[in-house]
């Protein structure tokens, strides 16, 4: 399910949904985001919004999973927080990120720091790091 393109991005950026991730989410630039974190911040948007094709489409093949759950029912997500984005060269970064949700009214907190790399002009994400 696609956001209202007017509606506040859920990744936090501020700027309308239809001008941020969900730029990446439809149409033929939905595989194409600009860096990692951008990259990073679409793929938090598609958890939010259920787009677990998004999210695997997204995932570098060699440690993609075979298949993505959605949302368990009365999840709700909170936020983002970027934390950094280190490019390390062309072709990889870093991004280190917090995201709160809450289920069955019990807060919850991931903070992970993930590697993206782009190959053939697309970035990837790899895998990451739970603190």
């Amino acid at each position: 399910m696609l956001a209202d393109a007017a509606l506040p991005c859920p990744c936090g950026t501020g700027r309308p949904y239809g001008k941020c991730c969900g730029m990446w989410h439809a149409g033929p630039r939905h595989l194409q985001a600009p860096d990692a974190q951008a990259l990073m911040r679409s793929r938090y948007s598609a958890y939010v919004l259920d787009l677990v094709e998004y999210v695997r489409d997204t995932w570098h093949p060699d440690t993609r999973p075979p298949h993505i759950d959605p949302n368990p029912p009365g999840l709700k997500w909170l936020g983002l927080e970027v934390k950094r984005h280190v490019v390390q060269d062309d072709t990889h970064a870093l991004v280190e990120f917090v995201a709160r949700s809450r289920l069955q009214g019990k807060g919850q907190r991931m903070h992970e720091t993930s590697r993206f790399v782009k190959e053939n002009g697309r970035w990837f994400y790899v895998d990451g790091v739970v603190d």
